[in-house]
């Protein structure tokens, strides 16, 4: 199997029979203490804080391209390679590290099924360490520009809630949904938005890996969420609805992502809210 022919979803069987690759960049989206203890040979480390703004109150919004610029020139992002992306939680960091690619326009990617859990359970070779500075050789001058298309903002949601063939997917827990749970200043969800639980994605039975596609498909189209709809994604920060964003991509959904989430919209003093 070749780098060119991976598909989206990659079994961690299938990464350990073409490793070493100059053609595959591995990325672990864990954080450092993590990837210390055990990481996927050849991997570089992008820790989750470095994928977000932090800036309150819409602390999961994407960085400025200045940041994305020095954090992927480390690592050693090039247009000719082909990125595999892992995490150690089930799909979330690793999802959000597929939007980032998407809004830098690099498309060549796919997602370890399952991740570290997974590799670990199968017995595969792992390294120890702490991720030093790729070496001078590794390293590029990655210059990050941003798809504003795919970025999704207050206004684009508000333009789109009263649109029938658009929908809000809400990957957060169900008490954050109805508003039981409080997380910001005004809870509840965006008006007709469906909840489907970032959780109900991955099967921790088998290692976190992606229940079957057609098994999510079926679920999704049952309560409104299907490939004949425009949908929006969103958690709190856009961490755990990277997972729905990368899995709305595996079933060939015309989806994009609200980074600005749930800690935005709650904390806006004018959004529109329902319980």
């Amino acid at each position: 199997m070749s780098p060119q022919s991976l598909p989206l979803i990659l079994e961690p069987s299938a990464l350990e029979k073409i490793i070493p690759s100059q053609s595959l960049l591995i990325i672990a989206v864990v954080q450092a203490n993590v990837f210390a203890s055990y990481h996927i040979p050849g991997s570089v480390l992008i820790e989750p804080s470095e994928l977000i703004c932090g800036i309150q109150p819409g602390v999961g919004k994407l960085p400025e391209a200045e940041k994305l610029s020095a954090v992927f020139s480390r690592v050693g992002l090039r247009d000719d390679v082909h990125v595999i992306v892992y995490d150690d939680e089930g799909g979330g960091w690793a999802g959000r590290l597929i939007w980032t690619l998407d809004v830098l326009g690099h498309r060549n990617y796919s997602y370890l099924n399952g991740g570290l859990p997974a590799w670990l359970k199968l017995g595969l070779p792992i390294e120890t360490g702490s991720a030093n500075a790729a070496s001078e050789s590794a390293t590029t001058n990655f210059e990050a520009t941003l798809d504003q298309i795919l970025i999704v903002d207050v206004n684009s949601i508000l333009n789109q809630i009263d649109d029938p063939n658009a929908v809000v997917w809400d990957a957060r827990a169900e008490g954050e949904y109805n508003g039981s749970k409080v997380t910001a200043r005004r809870n509840g969800h965006i008006p007709g938005a469906i909840n489907f639980d970032w959780l109900e994605l991955m099967d921790r039975d088998n290692d976190l890996r992606l229940r079957p596609l057609s098994e999510i498909e079926n679920r999704l189209k049952s309560i409104g969420i299907s490939k004949d709809k425009k949908i929006i994604t969103h958690c709190h920060t856009h961490h755990r609805s990277g997972l729905s964003y990368l899995v709305g991509k595996a079933l060939n959904f015309d989806i994009k992502a609200y980074d600005g989430s749930w800690s935005e919209w709650g904390n806006h003093p004018d959004t529109p809210i329902e319980k």
